[in-house]
């Protein structure tokens, strides 16, 4: 599992400046833009980002939690947007980890369906969905550490974290990753 460790690292800062294969984005249902990490990436990646959204939600009707769809990342460094829909906490036993869990495997699965070698994710739900940070920081770093014990074909997945808290709640998940 020591490969895994090395593939995956936290920095702080902007998704919208990450030169990747794929970033993730913590969409919404409809997949038309929102606040938070949604708007920044498709305020700086364009109108093809939401052209293609508009073609997706106009096809299957948006995207449901959990799940994830991918699309041209405009003028964005990275080559493709993986859209996925976070869970809105409730209560904690409403499904919401398993949502959330989900939301990191479908969009790893996507990558790798399209050749993508570099991911990067946000901390999905954290902000206006409230998910507890810390524990969506420990099903993160576990269901990408798990994906990645499965597959060589991704080189590196980074988690970054636009706030101090979440930064340090990946850091230490890291760290407690085993060191074989």
């Amino acid at each position: 599992m020591s490969a895994a460790k090395h593939q995956m690292e936290v920095v702080k800062g902007d998704i919208t400046t990450m030169a990747v294969d794929a970033i993730v984005n913590a969409a919404n249902s409809t997949l038309l833009g929102g606040g938070g990490v949604d708007g920044a990436i498709h305020r700086s990646g364009g109108p093809e980002i939401l052209e293609a959204c508009q073609k997706i939600a106009a096809r299957q009707g948006g995207c449901k939690t959990g799940e994830a769809v991918i699309t041209t990342a405009g003028n964005l460094p990275a080559s493709f947007v993986i859209h996925t829909v976070g869970p809105v906490w409730k209560d904690g036993r409403s499904g919401e980890p398993q949502k959330l869990a989900n939301c990191y495997k479908n969009s790893l699965h996507l990558a790798v369906d399209n050749s993508c070698n570099t991911v990067a994710f946000p901390s999905i739900s954290t902000g206006i969905y409230g998910f507890p940070k810390k524990e969506a920081a420990e099903i993160a770093v576990d269901t990408v550490a798990k994906f990645l014990a499965t597959t060589d074909k991704l080189d590196k997945v980074i988690f970054v974290c636009f706030d101090e808290e979440n930064y340090n709640l990946i850091q230490g998940e890291l760290t407690r990753l085993p060191n074989q």
